[in-house]
């Protein structure tokens, strides 16, 4: 049975960083902890922290990337949610085995240098779904 710890993050789409940030620092009260940007995802992250887990606002940055194709099909807003799992490898076997579709076969890294897997929305009622190993 897979158990996820927590939800550690939920990944929000923008267009731009710079655009959406002073909605969650100056109205909402949050800080950004760190801004980076993951080549192979053609994207940059703000990681927001709340309690034990975190916002990340997600801008493309290519107009091939996914972030791009979200946003031109649906706009800006909820992206994903992210599951802190303990073994992303078991719990991907484990939803293979299920019959579950993913996106990524193996564990791959994401922003923070963590591992990270998506399930395809197609087995998941239309939610992006992201596993998370630190």
């Amino acid at each position: 049975m897979i158990l996820f710890k927590k939800i550690n993050h939920i990944g929000i789409a923008v267009k731009k960083l710079e655009d959406s940030l002073p909605i969650f620092q100056d109205i909402l009260g949050m800080k950004c902890a760190n801004i980076e940007e993951v080549a192979d995802q053609k994207v940059k992250v703000a990681c927001l922290p709340i309690g034990e887990s975190k916002i990340e606002l997600l801008e493309s940055t290519s107009p091939e990337g996914s972030i791009t194709r979200f946003i031109e099909k649906r706009g800006e807003g909820i992206h994903h949610i992210a599951f802190e799992v303990d073994n992303i490898k078991a719990v991907l076997e484990d939803f293979k085995k299920k019959g579950v579709q993913l996106i990524d076969q193996e564990p791959r890294y994401g922003a923070g240098g963590i591992r990270i897997a998506f399930l395809h929305p197609r087995s998941t009622n239309g939610i992006l779904i992201e596993l998370c190993e630190h």
